[in-house]
């Protein structure tokens, strides 16, 4: 149960986009800095710098010098957060999560998905495989509120389908015949987690579900 692309564990791409930014700022310090130093060593006794010149470029120097320490410190947060975010996906191997979803893997014959309906009426239901063909359809009555769907792998033709991902989409309908908006989430037990995206994707069998995507969260003991 190996876990895939932990190099991005970093948050190597928001680093990359404050470490420019500072190099940048940093750059143009050193060039102010050696520009005021010049300009200190070759003034005029005679002429020197006017005063209230001199204080604004104090004022500046110490505004850059700010904003560097400034985009160090959010560099060091933004790896932290990286880093207390991955800590985090790990702790969901081996829990049973619910998230928003449309793709379920099927196991020996079995795919569920958690359906919610806003009112009674009836659901066309159609079914494709990993390739987008169509594998099952049909038409139930669903009642309103949340519940289970599941598909025991019997396709259209009456023969059974390999195990593996299956997408549902379902065509509602209220006892009015008016069209009804129907939520599908999918669930299962999280066995690795895949840190190569800018959010870590739990993965449940072959299927990814984003961290930001999980509803819940169910830990058996023992």
């Amino acid at each position: 149960m190996a876990l895939t692309g932990t190099g991005g564990v970093s948050g190597t791409s928001n680093t990359t986009t404050v470490t420019g930014g500072t190099t940048g700022i940093a750059n143009n310090f050193d060039q102010f800095l050696t520009l005021l130093t010049t300009q200190l060593k070759n003034q005029s006794p005679l002429d020197p710098m006017d005063t209230n010149q001199f204080t604004a470029q104090l004022v500046q120097f110490a505004g850059v010098e700010q904003q560097l320490k400034t985009n160090e410190t959010l560099a060091s947060l933004l790896s932290l957060n990286a880093a207390g975010t991955a800590t985090n996906a790990v702790g969901f191997i081996g829990a049973t999560i619910t998230a928003d979803g449309a793709t379920a893997q099927m196991v020996n014959s079995k795919a569920d998905w958690q359906v919610n309906m806003p009112q009674a009426g009836s659901a066309t239901i159609t079914i494709k495989d990993s390739n987008g063909s169509i594998v099952y359809s049909g038409t139930k009555t669903m009642t309103a509120g949340d519940q289970t769907y599941s598909w025991d792998g019997t396709t259209s033709t009456g023969s059974k389908a390999a195990d593996g991902q299956y997408t549902i989409t379902i065509d509602a309908k209220n006892v009015a015949g008016e069209s009804i908006t129907a939520k599908t989430q999918i669930s299962g037990v999280v066995d690795g987690v895949d840190f190569t995206g800018s959010i870590p994707s739990l993965k449940i069998g072959d299927i990814g579900v984003p961290i930001d995507k999980v509803k819940s969260v169910v830990r058996k003991n023992g």
